[in-house]
């Protein structure tokens, strides 16, 4: 079998995409570029102007690209965050038409100038209008989301993609051929028809849907997939383009996953193999020798970039003088608005591949290449401008007082009263003997200090018949443990409840006890379920999290918690999750006579008045305590959090943490700064988790 033929095979191309996506991506970020940039190399050096081993023609390729690319219009429609857009309704749309238009206007400038016809010079303006949000993860652990400057940019995000899809659905629509005012008018009246169906149908089917199949998780999975194909053939049977279905689709079960296990699913199934193949895809359309023979396309590619940069500068500039925001919102503003990925590059490839009966192209290859080098250089130089400034941010304030997460340590009047109603309760699931005693110890310190109670939790899996001699068998030991728990309760003169409960699902079962024993808090042992396993199926502690009416602490214990005397609590930012990880601590301290130290690990180039603000507003969040814990706080400069982090802790008894997840608009990165110091910290760990988190 000859080498052309072996790389004809549909399998043989699936393994090597599978190979770049495994391999290259790693690489790239180990040279501080992105993992999308590697992809777009590999797809160069693997295609036709390389090492001929992939071919952009091949139906394999075709296929698993289109999927990745309405893939991408669906996560980045996932990722817009609706809350978020409705906090800063006015405001988002005002600079959503600013960072729309200016940069439409300068495409469509560009366009003009190097001689294109008008309805492709609109194309390249509605290319440059979107943004993609791909420095989130910055500003998010930078502790900056609140700023309104930053949600105003998030929120545009739902309005300039929109907006560009639709230009690119019309523009589509007239490169065909045989457009009048009326055929565009019937195209606009489908098309608000189709948005109306899709955003409010799809919506209320999917609610219902979820409603009505509970737990079934799987179910749930395909009903998403099956919304996003079926918006997908809606969109092209009235004559759009698939990626405005697919992006449609995502805005429309937004609300309906939230930030449910599912939805975890649906990113990490697109964000590891769909959307890369996308952009392996578009590496393979590149043509170097081509771009650098023709002298005008580098012209064009200057010109473009340059545009793009003004124009978002431009409009962000725009919004600093409406809306009165400081140079440094204005700046930050203008970085997260600068990256062109997801919508960007997407429409570009259906206007390349968009052929008109005379057998032109919408847009030709030039544009095609400017386009990859404009989303190569604004993916790297946004981040960079965003880590810079985005650090000088002023720090919303927060009404913490009123949070529930962090104030269910407070012992006010009211709360006084309820507590005779509903003590503090503290609900413990317990499975191995060996950790148990720890778990035990760690929920009745917590429960002792507010005069509550502890609800040992064992949970058995059930059986078809209930008569089943295994589940008689399972029910013994479930009671030993409850004994056990039992007897280590009364050393720390604690209300002992135990449950023992008969369940399917574990993590429902834990969710569904502690909110009919109205608990105050989770505290669960540490789970094994990790890596590859994990993102597929998902584990106990995610869909407790997700599940829980209540703050929920996952330990691992080392030692005691009767000795605990050093307790470290990383600090980022002044978010309610970091309140309530600082309470907790300070609760185990007042306990056990500990002391807290408060880490601020913060980036080199912070100036240092922002630094002073921070920790005098860390300070006095700390003194609002009515406990008297030996509270201090230490600040570091460093680049690598985790880093600093794990080395600070060897000197710690416990360190407490946060479940924050990071991750773009797009699915195309996740950083876990919190498993990277779960894997390597070598002392006892609490990680805290909110409702929903």
């Amino acid at each position: 079998m000859t080498l052309n033929s072996l790389t004809d095979s549909p399998i043989v191309a699936f393994t090597i995409l599978l190979t770049v996506i495994f391999t290259i991506p790693p690489i790239f970020e180990r040279l501080r570029l992105p993992g999308l940039v590697g992809l777009l190399v590999a797809g160069v050096v693997l295609g036709q102007n390389g090492l001929k081993l992939l071919n952009s023609d091949s139906e394999t390729i075709n296929l698993l690209s289109d999927i990745g690319k309405i893939y991408l219009m669906f996560v980045a429609g996932l990722e817009i965050d609706l809350e978020q857009f409705r906090k800063t309704k006015n405001r988002s749309i005002g600079f959503g038409i600013l960072t729309f238009l200016v940069p439409l206007i300068a495409g469509i400038a560009v366009g003009r100038l190097f001689n294109f016809s008008w309805n492709t010079a609109v194309l390249i303006g509605s290319l440059l209008a979107s943004h993609t949000l791909l420095a989130y993860p910055i500003v998010s652990r930078l502790g900056v989301v609140t700023n309104e400057a930053v949600t105003v940019t998030i929120g545009a995000t739902i309005f300039t993609d929109t907006g560009a899809l639709l230009v690119l659905a019309i523009c589509v629509g007239i490169h065909g051929g045989q457009f009048s005012a009326l055929s565009l008018a019937t195209l606009l009246g489908g098309l608000a028809i189709y948005s109306a169906v899709v955003l409010f149908g799809f919506d209320w089917a999917g609610k219902e849907f979820f409603r009505r199949s509970g737990d079934e998780q799987s179910n749930q999975f395909l009903f998403i997939l099956l919304a996003l194909f079926l918006a997908s053939v809606g969109a092209q049977v009235i004559g759009i383009e698939k990626i405005v279905g697919a992006f449609l689709a995502g805005l429309a079960v937004n609300d309906v996953l939230g930030r449910s296990p599912v939805k975890e699913k649906i990113e990490f199934i697109g964000s590891v193999l769909f959307i890369p193949c996308f952009f392996v895809d578009m590496g393979l359309l590149i043509d170097i020798p081509a771009f650098i023979r023709t002298l005008s396309s580098v012209w064009l590619t200057v010109v473009i970039v340059v545009a793009l940069i003004g124009s978002k500068f431009i409009a962000a500039f725009l919004a600093k003088l409406l809306y009165r925001y400081n140079t440094a919102e204005l700046l930050t503003m203008w970085s997260l608005s600068l990256p062109q990925v997801a919508a960007t590059l997407a429409a570009a490839l259906v206007a390349y591949q968009t052929v008109n009966p005379a057998g032109e192209r919408l847009i030709n290859e030039g544009v095609l290449n400017s386009v990859i080098v404009l989303m190569l250089v604004t993916a790297i130089m946004g981040p960079i401008i965003t880590a810079r400034f985005a650090s000088a941010l002023q720090l919303s304030q927060t009404d913490f007082e009123t949070d529930s997460l962090t104030t269910w340590w407070e012992s006010s009047e009211t709360q006084l009263v309820e507590q005779k109603q509903y003590p503090f309760t503290v609900v413990v699931p317990i499975y191995n003997p060996q950790t148990q005693r720890y778990l035990i110890e760690m929920a009745a310190l917590l429960a002792s200090h507010e005069s509550g109670r502890i609800v040992p939790l064992a949970i058995t899996r059930a059986h078809i018949q209930m008569d089943n001699p295994q589940l008689v068998t399972a029910l013994d030991h479930s009671q030993q443990r409850l004994s056990l728990a039992r007897e280590i309760s009364q050393e720390f003169d604690v209300e002992v409840s135990p449950a023992n409960r008969i369940d399917d699902d574990i993590a429902l079962a834990i969710s569904r006890t502690s909110r009919e024993q109205n608990a105050s808090l989770i505290v669960m042992g540490w789970s094994q379920t990790t890596g590859l396993r994990a993102r597929l199926f998902g584990n106990v502690i995610d869909s407790v999290f997700w599940s829980s009416h209540c703050p929920v602490a996952v330990t691992r214990l080392l030692s005691s918690p009767k000795t605990i005397k050093r307790i470290l609590v990383p600090v980022g930012d002044l978010t309610r999750q970091t309140i309530g990880a600082l309470r907790f601590a300070q609760i185990l301290a007042d306990v056990n006579q500990a002391e807290v130290v408060l880490l601020h690990v913060c980036d080199r180039k912070s100036p240092p008045m922002r630094v002073e603000k921070f920790v005098s507003q860390l300070s006095e969040i700390a003194s609002k305590s009515q406990l008297q814990v030996n509270t201090n706080i230490q600040t570091i400069r460093g680049d690598d959090v985790a880093r600093v982090v794990i080395r600070e802790a060897e000197a710690f008894d416990l360190a407490v943490l946060r479940s924050v997840r990071y991750r773009t608009a797009g699915g195309l990165a996740v950083s876990e700064v919190t498993t990277q110091m779960i894997q390597e910290l070598k002392c006892s760990i609490v990680v805290l988790g909110e409702p929903h988190s």
